[in-house]
């Protein structure tokens, strides 16, 4: 599932590019893609208190979408982008020698995608990226660098004693170092996380512990242990 990002190539800001980047929103607004809405939301003032579904059905126009653009930007309005942007030449992109695989998102199978979303938030520090779906299915959080996918099924896809017995993680996230997983711990703790394994040392140079979701997925939290 897209997450709809918007990209920016290397070369930006580009007028040009930009210009691109505003129909480019226009036409997500227009084919009503959710995560659009969580962008505009952001950006323009106006819709700040409105749900994703208003959105969606507000008037949209181009200029909504150059201001949201100017915004991203650090500027005022689109005006204020195009003064404020020198002539820069596009440049041309060389070809790749090979791919650059820049992130991954694990996807967990939850059976109630508004549960998983407050447990995520209340208890993990997790932000709501996107939902998906009337009634939502599908869904992203995140927190600093880490994305993980919501994916609603009707029941359980691993039988839940064989994964507690084979320790089968559903994901695994770090931090840098052996303090920061330590307050990470304590932080979970004092917000009443369900822990798998608590904080420890492992032998193979390791310190991590292991929270468990309201759907039982196994989710490991490590950093170095020096």
């Amino acid at each position: 599932m897209p997450t709809y990002d918007l990209i920016v190539e290397a070369y930006m800001p580009n007028l040009e590019n930009l210009k691109k980047q505003a129909k480019l929103t226009l036409r997500w607004h227009r084919e009503r893609h959710y995560p659009i809405a969580a962008q505009i939301r952001e950006h323009l003032p106006r819709f700040l208190n409105m749900p994703d579904s208003e959105i969606l059905a507000a008037s949209f126009k181009l200029s909504d979408a150059q201001e949201m653009v100017a915004r991203q930007q650090g500027f005022d309005s689109w005006q204020a982008l195009k003064t404020g942007l020198s002539p820069m030449p596009l440049k041309v992109k060389s070809s790749p020698s090979k791919a650059t695989i820049v992130s991954a998102e694990p996807q967990l199978f939850v059976t109630d995608i508004k549960r998983s979303c407050e447990f995520f938030h209340e208890k993990l520090g997790f932000s709501l990226v996107f939902s998906y779906g009337r009634p939502p299915y599908y869904a992203q959080v995140g927190r600093d660098a880490a994305r993980l996918n919501l994916r609603c099924v009707q029941r359980p896809v691993i039988e839940s004693t064989v994964r507690d017995q084979e320790e089968l993680l559903s994901v695994s996230m770090t931090v840098a170092t052996a303090d920061e997983i330590k307050v990470l711990f304590l932080e979970f703790q004092s917000a009443g996380v369900a822990f798998h394994q608590t904080l420890k040392k492992q032998p193979w140079g390791a310190r991590s512990f292991v929270v468990k979701d309201p759907d039982g997925n196994l989710m490991l939290f490590a950093a170095p242990a020096n």
